[in-house]
């Protein structure tokens, strides 16, 4: 005779339905934690060095000032004279160095583009300090902006130069045209 009367064996570990790691929370805490303070270290190197080179710059600057008190005086009065500048003067020109700079717009173009109601909204007199103050170099410009209309869009020379020099279009001197379109092929 069979016993039919077996005792159930209790539940192992194993066969309980156990979620897995990726689907806890705890587990997508931990990552973002992880992620934050990975990118807060990066973020910290990035200003620590940054700080470093201006620190090393400003050293240097002084040191040779040390050597040459004319240069010092003259130094300190172009400091002065920018103390004394307006901050809207000094974000027209921020704005002003990022059109002309990254991108490579004309002197009439970054001016205008100060001024448009759609634009910086600027007064005119900060919009004017700022073209007169970026550091830049129109030519270039003109040459990256010509490279740009011949590699995406193949026009020819003539229409490059047209495009350049169009009030409708980028508004660079024709001097400025003239030099991209001869330097075009480099």
């Amino acid at each position: 005779m069979t016993n039919n009367n077996v005792a159930p064996q209790p539940p192992t570990q194993h066969s309980k339905n156990k979620k897995s790691i990726w689907k806890r929370w705890w587990f997508w805490l931990i990552i973002v934690l992880v992620v934050f303070a990975i990118a807060g270290q990066g973020a910290a190197k990035n200003n620590s060095s940054a700080g470093n080179a201006q620190s090393s710059t400003t050293s240097q600057q002084s040191s040779a000032n040390a050597d040459n008190p004319d240069e010092n005086t003259q130094n300190q009065q172009k400091e002065s004279e920018k103390s004394d500048v307006p901050a809207d003067y000094k974000s027209a020109l921020r704005q002003a160095d990022a059109y002309a700079n990254t991108m490579h717009m004309s002197k009439a173009g970054v001016y205008d583009q100060l001024t448009s109601e759609y634009g910086g909204k600027f007064s005119a007199e900060a919009a004017q300090y700022a073209v007169d103050n970026v550091k830049t170099d129109w030519n270039a410009n003109a040459l990256a902006k010509a490279k740009t209309y011949q590699e995406t869009m193949a026009m020819s020379p003539e229409a490059i130069r047209d495009q350049l020099t169009s009030q409708a279009g980028e508004k660079f001197t024709p001097e400025e045209a003239n030099y991209a379109i001869e330097h075009l092929n480099d």
